[in-house]
Parts: C-alpha cells; structure tokens; sequence
C-alpha cells in the first residue's frame, strides 16, 4: 500500500510538470483521468490531500480557484528566453549533425514544459547553417575530456572534405602514403564561430595549435601522460583565442592600423577592450592590438578595402601588400 502511494505522488507530480504550466492548468477530471491511464485510481478528496502533501514537501503546485479548481507547475529551472536560446545555440551550432540537432531540440524543449515546447518548436527559425556529417564527434569529445581528466594523451586522424565531401587524410610529412597519426597533449575544448575546437600542446612542433573536432577522426586516449609545460600552465587560452583570426596560429606581433570611424564596432568584436584606439580625425582611428597574424588576418584586413590600412609592423604590410598584388595579378590573366 506505501509503495502504491509513493508510485501515485511520483506520477502526479510527473503529469503535472510534464503537461501544465501558468498557461495551461489542469483540471482536477483530467488529473484523475490522466492517472487511471497511468493505471492509478484515485478520488477527488484523495487527489486534494495528495496535491497538500506535494506543497508540504516542497514540491509547489499552484491552483487556480473556479467552479472547478485547475492546477499547474511553474517550472523556473529554464524561463522561455533561456529555452529558445539553447535551441537556436543548436541550430546556428555547425559541428552538431542534423540527425543529433532534431535530438537536442526535444530534449531542449521539454525544458520549457510540452506545452510551450511545442510552441517553440513551431516558431524557431529555421538556420541556413552547413552542418557536420561526422556523428561520431559527440564520442570524441567524451574522450578528449575523459583524457583530460586523467592527464592523458590522445591520438587520433585528421581530414579534410574531397569534392564529394568524403573524407581526406591528411598524410605524414615523410610519407605521402601513409595517414597521419596525430599524438597531441589535450588541453581545453573551444566553441568558436559556430564549431568546436579542441586546443592543444603539440610536444614535436612545440606549438599551441587548434583542430576541429568534427574533423577528428579514430579518437582514442592513450596510455602516455600529458607532458608537462610551464608555458601551456601560464597562457592565458582566453587571450590566446582573442589573437587568433578563424582560429588559424600564426606569430603574435603587436600590429597597428588605421581604421574607418564606422568600423569600431567591428574593430571592438574582434580585439575586445584591449584594443587600443586613438583618433586621427573626425573619419579616421589608429589601433593597436596584438594579433597572430596569419592568412586570416591578412583577409581579414583586405576585405574591407580602404577602410582599412596596416601601419605596421613593416614585415606585415609587406605581406599584405604580396597577397593584393597576388589576387590582381589572377585577375589580369
């Protein structure tokens, strides 16, 4: 009998933060139904004491009095701002398959009750974002952190997409015919730019470099302890990230350039506060900013015409110089 009531408060309370919420309460006819298909017979006095006892316990069922008294749960773990970011964190996310994004959006949207999950879901826009077919990054990741846990190592196979997005190892340096096998030392998974990123020390360049996670294939942790490094302990990855442009490494120098007074918006997205900014006119602003100046940064830089100059340092204006003076000569052929 004490068991068959612990059951009958157990699918009460189920129902009631399952099916109801501030806008859709329930009556006490639907409760009784919903819980005799549940194979629970209950009466109305019994149900009252039972819904008493849930508030006594902590367990907060609101009423609405009426001709036919209504009752519902406010669920305030996630409010419905909170739910439909996390949705559209998962749609907008490109390392998150199709098959595994339809999975996430309804376990998100019981969050929010079924009913106004249902509502979300009917809604949300639809992203037009390219997304992974590699299903097997969600176990990835569990082993890279795993690893991490354990001070491990990991190894694992890098590819690129072919022209019929198969997938294309890349191969050892010394033999073209042969797959890479990567052997790196884990040190923090990043989100950046819609994908995720694992970051990581690697002992034979002695380099802190970044790969894609949905680009990592054969992930396994190894037996070798990470190898200790006291210039990983002491970089700051936070302001690491902020130097690197699409997550490419490059040498980190100290750059100024001049910028159009309308692209401080954009010049703030990308250094943060601690850019430097001083005004040359009423049009003009000279920044400055450290910066891993690979490829991407030189792109970065020619996108936007004239409204942007390199100063210096004199090494980075020639490049930038190199790589217009290579894209007109394309042109000209």
């Amino acid at each position: 009998m004490e068991n068959s009531r612990k059951i009958k408060l157990l699918k009460l309370w189920e129902i009631l933060k399952r099916d109801t919420d501030e806008k859709n309460p329930i009556s006490t006819n639907a409760l009784i139904e919903k819980l005799s298909r549940e194979g629970i017979e209950v009466d109305r006095k019994i149900l009252y004491s039972d819904i008493d006892l849930l508030n006594q316990y902590g367990y907060e069922v609101l009423k609405e009095r009426g001709r036919s008294n209504k009752y519902y749960v406010v669920d305030r773990s996630f409010d419905l701002p909170e739910v439909r970011l996390l949705m559209d964190a998962v749609q907008a996310a490109g390392f998150v398959t199709e098959r595994k994004t339809d999975e996430l959006l309804d376990k998100i949207a019981v969050l929010a009750g079924s009913k106004r999950g249902e509502v979300l879901k009917e809604n949300i826009a639809k992203f037009s974002t390219v997304k992974s077919i590699n299903e097997s990054i969600y176990y990835s990741i569990n082993t890279i952190v795993e690893a991490k846990d354990e001070n491990k190592k990991i190894g694992f196979y890098y590819f690129d997409y072919g022209i019929k997005r198969e997938k294309v190892f890349r191969k050892e340096k010394e033999n073209k015919e042969k797959d890479r096998w990567y052997i790196v030392n884990p040190v923090a998974t990043v989100f950046d730019n819609d994908q995720y990123y694992l970051f990581c020390y690697d002992d034979k360049y002695k380099n802190l470099v970044a790969y894609r996670i949905d680009r990592m294939d054969k992930v396994k942790m190894l037996e070798e302890e990470i190898t200790p490094n006291p210039e990983v302990e002491k970089t700051s990855l936070a302001e690491h990230k902020r130097q690197m442009f699409g997550m490419y490494s490059g040498e980190v120098e100290q750059v100024t350039f001049e910028a159009d007074k309308g692209l401080l918006d954009v010049v703030f997205d990308k250094f943060g506060n601690r850019v430097k900014i001083v005004p040359i006119d009423e049009n003009r602003l000279r920044c400055t900013a450290k910066v891993q100046t690979g490829p991407m940064f030189i792109a970065w830089c020619n996108s936007f015409d004239t409204r942007i100059k390199v100063i210096s340092p004199q090494g980075l204006v020639d490049r930038v110089k190199e790589s217009l003076e290579k894209t007109l000569e394309q042109y000209k052929k």
